[in-house]
């Protein structure tokens, strides 16, 4: 298990979204860690994205998406939910990948499989993995207690499906734009 290292997002946004599926998210609170694969993103790249809050240029919310690649980009929507996003690309390109849906392993079964259960939706993320507004801004580390791990699960891109981003009918023809990506 090694933790993706901020270079992963130092690339275009649509790579690493694609590449951030069959990643862990991590958490670790106290001595308890928390983990599950990431099974769904919406890529928000640069902007000109009418669906990215960077597309009206950079303010005190979206500073950090102006900033280093491989930092948390949190934010609270419809005043409860709280979402989380990586940062990618170069600095002052504003770019990020949202963290929709992650799938939780569970125990060993008697057949020897194992039990999993999906956490659909960025609010339920968060709410699972206990992610709030500290994180905002913060490098995705161990140091931080919330990071990406890679542990060579194979997704081929047979297995990525792309669809429509969720929730941005305000964004004129980006609406429509295919950067959901999902297994």
């Amino acid at each position: 298990m090694m933790v993706v290292s901020s270079k992963f997002f130092n690339r275009p946004t649509l790579t690493v979204a694609r590449g951030l599926l069959g990643k862990f998210l991590v958490r670790k609170i106290g001595r308890r860690k928390i983990a599950g694969m990431i099974i769904e993103v919406e890529a928000y790249d640069g902007p000109h994205d009418k669906a990215s809050h960077a597309s009206r240029g950079r303010t005190e919310r979206t500073r950090v998406m102006f900033g280093k690649s491989g930092y948390w980009y949190v934010y609270l929507i419809y005043g409860m939910y709280y979402c989380l996003n990586i940062v990618t690309e170069k600095e002052n390109y504003p770019a990020a990948v949202l963290i929709r849906s992650v799938e939780i392993f569970g125990s060993q079964t008697s057949l020897g499989g194992r039990t999993s259960r999906y956490i659909c939706g960025p609010g339920r993320v968060c709410k699972y993995f206990k992610i709030d507004k500290w994180f905002n801004e913060k490098t995705a580390s161990r140091k931080t207690g919330l990071w990406i791990e890679d542990r060579k699960i194979k997704i081929t891109p047979r297995m990525i499906k792309r669809g429509k981003r969720i929730g941005v009918e305000y964004a004129g023809k980006w609406k429509n734009r295919l950067l959901r990506y999902y297994i």
